[in-house]
C-alpha cells in the first residue's frame, strides 16, 4: 500500500480538489484507491445511504475513486453551531463542545484514526489524505491529528499546495515550511502552486528562486480554472453556497473527467509516483 498526503499552505488553497483530482488520475491507472481526511470542520455535509454524516468534500473524492462514501473516510466532522460544535464521529452526531474542550478531548481520538485509516489502507493499494488549513498554525500543533501528526500516522509523503491568488505564494510556501519541526519539513517532497493566471514564464525566476532556497521542488502550476463541483470551504461566498443546485450523476463525472485532466497536464505525475515508491505504467 501507497499513500500521498496534500497539505495547503491556507485553507482554500486547493486541497479538496487536488486530492480529489488525485483519486480520479490513481483510478484511471488501475489503482484501487480511497481518500481519506481525519477531521473537517464544515458546516455543510454529506449523508450516507444508513444516514450517517460526512464531509461533502471527502464524499466528493470517494466518487471521484468509484467508491461508495463512507464516514470512515472522514472519521471526525465538526460542524459549527451558534452554540459550539457539533462533534461528528463515524458519521453519527456524540457531543457539541466549545473550541477549548474539543482541543483537549481530541488527543482521546488519535488511536482511533489510526486504527481507521489501518483498517482502509488495508483493503486499498494508494490513499490519498487531505490536511486541513495549515500545518504551520503554530498554536494548533499540539496532539495533532489532522496534518503533520496524520502524515506520522500514515508515514506519508506530502505535497504543499499554494494558491497565488492571494498574494505573497512563495513566502507562504516558505513560512510554511520553515515553521514546521526538521523531521515534518522532510515529509515535504514537493510544492505546487495554485489558481495561476497568465504567462508561467513570468513565474519561473521565482519558481527557480524558491527551489534553490528549499531545496524542494515546485512539482506543478495549476491553473485557475472554474469548476462545478461542490465546495465546502466556510471561506466561500456565503449567496453561492446558498444557491448551488444539486448536480446530477452524469454532470459531475463531466467535471471529474476535466479535473484529472488538468491535473495531469501541469502536475508531474512521475515524480507524485516517484515518492510514493509506486511505478507509473
Amino acid at each position: 500500500m501507497a499513500s500521498i498526503m496534500v497539505q495547503g499552505t491556507t485553507s482554500s488553497a486547493g486541497k479538496s480538489l487536488l486530492t480529489t483530482g488525485l483519486c480520479r488520475i490513481f483510478l484511471e491507472d488501475g489503482y484501487k484507491v480511497c481518500p481519506f481526511k481525519s477531521q473537517n470542520m464544515s458546516s455543510k455535509f454529506y449523508v450516507t445511504k444508513d444516514g450517517k454524516k460526512m464531509s461533502t468534500a471527502q464524499a466528493l473524492q470517494a466518487k471521484a475513486a468509484k467508491i461508495e462514501p463512507n464516514p470512515k473516510q472522514n472519521p471526525i466532522l465538526l460542524a459549527p453551531t451558534p452554540e459550539g460544535t457539533n462533534v461528528v464521529i463515524l458519521g453519527e452526531e456524540k457531543q457539541t463542545m466549545g473550541a477549548v474542550e474539543y482541543f483537549e478531548f481530541k488527543n482521546s481520538l488519535k488511536s482511533k484514526i489510526k486504527e481507521i485509516y489501518d483498517e482502509l489502507a488495508s483493503d486499498n493499494e494508494i490513499m490519498v489524505i487531505e490536511g486541513a488549513g495549515s500545518p504551520a498554525e503554530i498554536n494548533l500543533k499540539q496532539n495533532d491529528i489532522v496534518n503533520m501528526g496524520m502524515a506520522e500516522m500514515a508515514d506519508a509523503p506530502v505535497i504543499l499546495i499554494a494558491d497565488i491568488e492571494r498574494g505573497g505564494v512563495f513566502a507562504s510556501l516558505y513560512g510554511t515550511v520553515m515553521l514546521l519541526e526538521p523531521e515534518e519539513r522532510a515529509r515535504v517532497k514537493g510544492m505546487i502552486i495554485n489558481k495561476f493566471r497568465g504567462n508561467k514564464v513570468l513565474l519561473d525566476p521565482g519558481i527557480k528562486m524558491i527551489e534553490e532556497i528549499m531545496n524542494i521542488p515546485v512539482i506543478g502550476t495549476i491553473p485557475h480554472t472554474h469548476f462545478e463541483l461542490v465546495d465546502e470551504d466556510t471561506l466561500m461566498d456565503y449567496e453561492k453556497m446558498c444557491n448551488e443546485r444539486p448536480q446530477t450523476e452524469e454532470e459531475m463525472e463531466v467535471e471529474l473527467e476535466k479535473l484529472s485532466r488538468i491535473i495531469r497536464e501541469n502536475l508531474d505525475m512521475e515524480f507524485i509516483y516517484k515518492i510514493m515508491g509506486l511505478k507509473n505504467d
